[in-house]
């Protein structure tokens, strides 16, 4: 082997070690909801692995009344994402700290009504997953899930 191809393997084999070892020793946090009449649910609202923060799915929840909002698609997204900010503002984070959204409609119909107001709220662009489902929780329209970086 030549010295450069010598110099090479030993930055690989390095990285690799690094990369374990800091898989190894990520600390996990299950963090309480900051809403008091969820800190009984059986998941939570924010896990963080190091510096990242994956958040739970969001609806357009109403959590003064506790019932979803009305005025449809563009009333529920609004909501849904005012939830995610208040979730990512207990942890010192807003939505440009977002670096992936998984998106379910209730209707793929519904789809160029989200982005409208989608695009309003995350304009970084994070990468995104979008699909339809039936029976979202609450009858929802619109469930959103985020992982954040810090």
């Amino acid at each position: 082997m030549k010295p450069f191809q010598y110099t090479l393997l030993a930055i690989l084999i390095s990285g690799i070690v690094a990369t374990s070892h800091a898989q190894e020793n990520t600390e996990l946090i299950f963090h309480q909801s900051h809403e008091p009449k969820k800190q009984d649910a059986p998941f939570s609202d924010v896990v963080q692995a190091g510096n990242l923060f994956f958040l739970a799915g969001q609806i357009g929840v109403d959590h003064s009344t506790r019932t979803v909002v009305q005025g449809g698609i563009q009333a529920e997204t609004e909501q849904a994402i005012k939830n995610i900010e208040a979730v990512l503002a207990q942890h010192g984070l807003g939505l440009g700290n977002v670096v992936k959204c998984t998106v379910i409609l209730g209707s793929m119909d519904d789809f160029a009504a989200f982005n409208e107001v989608y695009v309003k709220y995350f304009t970084n662009k994070p990468a995104r997953t979008t699909f339809a489902a039936s029976g979202l929780a609450r009858n929802a329209k619109v469930e959103i899930d985020v992982v954040a970086v810090k």
